[in-house]
């Protein structure tokens, strides 16, 4: 279930909890694209509750079009995954390493408010 979280504009703020859809992942997509078409930067919010498993009907085209994000990611400020399991905080730690030009941070869910004011503060410049 995805629930899209109050933002500035330059910043896409979301909450995904259990199963991750393919209507979920289409949803995020659109915001992040029409933000960096609006943006210089775009800065992201991403809290996960309890994630039990992906949709992987539709995976292939969801990677298809998010490939080319990859030569945006200048774009792209301020990363905040707030998670309640250890695993994603720890695929997030990866993620963040192999792309270290993008500033990334992890937050456990008693830290939220701490993670929204730092994505709150990028955006604010």
């Amino acid at each position: 279930m995805l629930q899209v979280i109050d933002s500035a504009d330059d910043t896409v703020a979301v909450c995904v909890a259990e199963r991750i859809t393919s209507a979920d992942l289409d949803a995020v997509l659109e915001r992040l694209q029409a933000a960096l078409a609006r943006h210089g930067t775009v800065h992201v919010y991403l809290e996960t509750r309890g994630i039990d498993g992906l949709e992987l009907d539709g995976l292939r085209a969801h990677t298809a079009r998010a490939t080319p994000l990859l030569g945006r990611l200048g774009q792209f400020g301020r990363i905040a995954v707030v998670a309640d399991q250890a695993w994603v905080r720890w695929l997030t730690r990866a993620e963040s390493a192999l792309l270290p030009f993008v500033s990334y941070r992890v937050f456990e869910p008693s830290q939220r408010e701490q993670a929204l004011a730092w994505v709150g503060a990028g955006a604010r410049g």
